[in-house]
């Protein structure tokens, strides 16, 4: 067969598995159970209430386009899609957004996807309170992300070097903890799916369909055989853009109320030490 078939194929059978299995595998958003049960999971191992998700971008290597000038061309001066993850505490793919340009920021590609724009008009319940455990402080539920995003009322990143008292050291720590999880998520990814570790020879579109289909695959074979044990973390250079530029964009919007459910958790935190 032609490289031009077989390239047809591929293309239409990532396609009709995405098509097929993606609301069994990938539901999103998830069921007020399925929330619930991400939420026990990061209290439960990573010590983190409240908390649906762990956001980050991942670089995808590819050619350069035709006729697509800087567009792809990443800080690292390698040519690259972003894919956006946000994963749960078992390493599973919550949702996911494809095709962010290589030289977006992660805040930028935030921004530009259909996640930000869900959770700004408030169509993922993410305004509702919860109670952190074994006390009466109430904090809505959050997405976790590193400097480069935005500190939201559904989103927290950490403290600034700068602001480092010891509430604040423990936030941190414990933000990075549960981070892990999204990092090795694309780690595992990486490792078991090659087409990921070098570049892909296909137009944006394809390779948009392409890592779709491999962060479903990754999914089922949770479902199916269990938590995977993470392979590796991928390195700074392949999983995060450049942070500077971003890291107060957008935090005008309710930017008072952030700050004060990030105070809640760092003082819930300080305050519980001996019991999480």
């Amino acid at each position: 067969m032609s490289d031009i078939t077989v390239g047809r194929i591929v293309k239409e059978t990532c396609i009709a598995i995405w098509d097929q299995l993606s609301t069994l595998h990938v539901p999103f958003p998830p069921t007020d159970e399925q929330q619930e049960s991400i939420k026990e999971g990061f209290w439960r191992k990573w010590k983190f209430p409240s908390c649906v998700g762990c956001i980050d971008g991942k670089h995808i290597r590819i050619r350069n386009p035709d006729h697509s000038g800087s567009m792809f061309r990443n800080y690292k001066h390698f040519f690259s899609t972003v894919l956006q993850g946000v994963a749960g505490p078992d390493y599973k793919f919550i949702t996911i957004d494809t095709g962010g340009y290589g030289k977006e920021s992660d805040g930028g590609v935030f921004y530009n996807s259909r996640l930000h724009r869900r959770l700004e008009n408030n169509e993922l319940g993410n305004k509702r309170l919860t109670t952190l455990p074994g006390s009466n402080i109430k904090v809505p539920c959050v997405l976790l992300g590193d400097e480069a995003y935005p500190l939201k009322t559904y989103l927290m990143r950490p403290f600034p070097a700068s602001q480092l008292g010891p509430s604040h050291t423990i936030f941190n720590k414990r933000l990075s903890q549960a981070r892990q999880v999204i990092e090795c998520a694309f780690g595992i990814i990486s490792a078991k799916w090659r087409v990921l570790q070098k570049g892909i020879e296909v137009e944006p579109n394809f390779v948009d369909d392409i890592v779709k289909c491999v962060c479903l695959l990754h999914n089922i074979i949770i479902d199916k055989e269990g938590e995977q044990q993470p392979m590796s973390i991928p390195q700074q250079s392949e999983t995060s853009t450049t942070t500077a530029r971003f890291a107060s964009l957008g935090e005008n919007r309710g930017v008072t109320t952030a700050y004060v459910i990030r105070d809640k958790f760092a003082a819930y935190f300080c305050e519980h030490q001996a019991n999480t």
